[in-house]
């Protein structure tokens, strides 16, 4: 694995650990301000409607859960990075992601000013 692989891979694990802290800020930090998020029935455009909708839900139903994500496929062109990875949500009191709210995720990083920030991530039912 080659340095910007390992950063690439950094920028999820700080993503998670955003979301197990319940961090709407520090979660939203992590996109570029354009960024768009894409989920069955779901679209989001810059980085204020991601911090909104993480904060909702982590006031309410994301309360106390916990992601996970398993990437499958990094490829790095330059200062673009897609991930390819299953994941899904740990819902407070449950110990693995049921199988039938497992997800593929596509993940578009972008390196702006050196540094690795999510440009666009889409996911659907693994299912």
């Amino acid at each position: 694995m080659d340095a910007n692989e390992t950063d690439v891979r950094a920028v999820l694990d700080r993503l998670y650990k955003a979301w197990a802290d319940n961090d709407a800020e520090a979660f939203a930090d992590l996109y570029v301000e354009d960024a768009t998020v894409v989920m069955p029935g779901v679209f989001h455009q810059g980085r204020p409607a991601v911090r909104d909708f993480m904060a909702q839900a982590f006031a309410g139903p994301m309360k106390g859960s916990r992601a996970v994500d398993e990437p499958e496929n990094v490829r790095v062109y330059g200062d673009t990075a897609v991930i390819v990875s299953k994941s899904g949500i740990i819902m407070a009191g449950e110990s693995e992601v049921p199988a039938e709210h497992e997800v593929v995720a596509t993940w578009v990083l972008a390196k702006r000013n050196g540094e690795w920030l999510i440009s666009a991530y889409a996911n659907a039912p693994a299912r």
